[in-house]
């Protein structure tokens, strides 16, 4: 057992590579997304600068955490979706090292993008009668 806790403290967790200065609320900012860590959050920026992409968490769209059911298919949907095309968005308030970003695809909602390819929204705290920035 006590090996078990040795080998689990000895990997470190992936983090993401997204080092780029927040925007403030309000912001219009835009980009190619560059990466995805889930179902609900990417970073955009300039290509080969992780030093300067941008941690987005989606304001309109809640899904599952990577560790509970469905949420490796929602993270695989959003970069079927979004991942290596341009994105615009208006920023919101900061969420840990990120900002809650409402972002559009094809003058599309991203949110939208992704209801419409049949992805669904959960996860803790998330909440059908609730927007997804409610958070």
């Amino acid at each position: 057992m006590a090996a078990a806790i040795t080998v689990m403290w000895a990997i470190p967790a992936r983090e993401d590579p997204c080092e780029g200065r927040l925007p403030s609320p309000g912001t219009r900012f835009g980009g190619v997304v560059r990466y995805v860590g889930d179902g609900d959050g990417l970073c955009i920026g300039p290509e080969g600068r992780p030093d300067q992409w941008i941690e987005i968490r989606l304001g309109d769209y809640y899904a599952p955490e990577l560790h509970d059911p469905g949420g490796m298919e929602a993270k695989r949907e959003l970069e079927r979706v979004a991942l290596g095309r341009v994105i615009a968005c208006r920023a919101g308030r900061r969420s840990y090292d990120r900002v809650i970003g409402y972002c559009t695809l094809a003058n599309r909602p991203l949110g939208e993008w992704l209801r419409a390819q049949g992805g669904k929204q959960g996860g803790r705290g998330w909440q059908a009668d609730k927007p997804a920035d409610h958070r």
